[in-house]
């Protein structure tokens, strides 16, 4: 059983109650009723609260005249956001800027949440990263069928040639359910890895310092003062550009989805 954070042990404290007869419900029981949110749940939970504070204190300050700094950082993103949209999805791209936005500030936030003592990262369980996976394969097909109608839209995946339909129809069906598992993955394994990593040179300076000649002694005690402030500069520099791949691919996949031609 994994080690229940604060945050985690809080909100199982208020929202048990309401939580496990969901589960239970939806065929999914908790193996400890009172404990029925992990960690990961939870951190995600912390990041979604994270992001609406942010939009609501963002909301309240809003001016034309005299923007606070907070004001500028978030219309510069916005600024990056919709010039990245416009060179991959051109026509109509500032449609799907507040998803991209949305999709990729949720996912930094939970990427760089670890870096906070007593939290972790979320984007470090397979659930998460499946989860936003599942959003984003659903959001940019739904927008394909928007743009084509159904049948145009599978009419997309047969390609021009009418007697290769039927191959060409089976590889790209095969290679869009493939995303599902390059996004999770691919975000997942960046995120656990760095977490690994940590723990690893945390044992290697521990054993170390518990060694009997001086030199590993010494050695380790230096890994153990600089080994976590380079980690924690590496997860920060992985969590930037996790966050930016992730909302590249999906700027893609929802320009091949719209597109009139493949």
């Amino acid at each position: 059983m994994e080690h229940e954070i604060w945050f985690t042990a809080l909100l199982n404290k208020l929202l048990a109650g309401v939580v496990t007869p969901i589960l239970v419900a939806a065929g999914d029981a908790p193996a400890n009723p009172a404990h029925p949110i992990p960690n990961y749940g939870a951190m995600e939970f912390l990041a979604f609260l994270l992001l609406v504070g942010g939009a609501l204190i963002l909301r309240g300050q809003l001016s034309v005249e005299t923007p606070g700094k907070f004001q500028q950082m978030m219309e510069m993103v916005v600024q990056f956001l919709q010039n990245m949209a416009s060179e991959i999805i051109e026509h109509g791209s500032n449609r799907y800027v507040p998803l991209l936005g949305s999709l990729g500030l949720f996912i930094l936030i939970s990427n760089v949440l670890g870096l906070i003592p007593t939290l972790e990262t979320p984007t470090g369980a397979i659930q998460v990263t499946l989860g936003c996976a599942v959003a984003t394969f659903l959001y940019y097909n739904y927008q394909g069928v928007r743009h084509h109608g159904v049948l145009g839209y599978l009419k997309t995946f047969w390609g021009p040639i009418w007697w290769l339909g039927p191959l060409l129809f089976f590889v790209e069906v095969s290679s869009n359910l493939f995303r599902l598992l390059s996004l999770s993955v691919r975000l997942y394994a960046n995120m656990f890895v760095g977490k690994l990593l940590e723990q690893v040179f945390a044992a290697l300076a521990a054993s170390m310092v518990a060694a009997e000649l001086p030199v590993l002694r010494v050695f380790g005690q230096l890994v153990a003062i600089t080994a976590p402030a380079a980690m924690m500069g590496l997860h920060l520099f992985v969590s930037f550009i996790q966050a930016y791949i992730f909302i590249l691919l999906p700027a893609v996949y929802i320009s091949l989805s719209v597109a009139d031609e493949h």
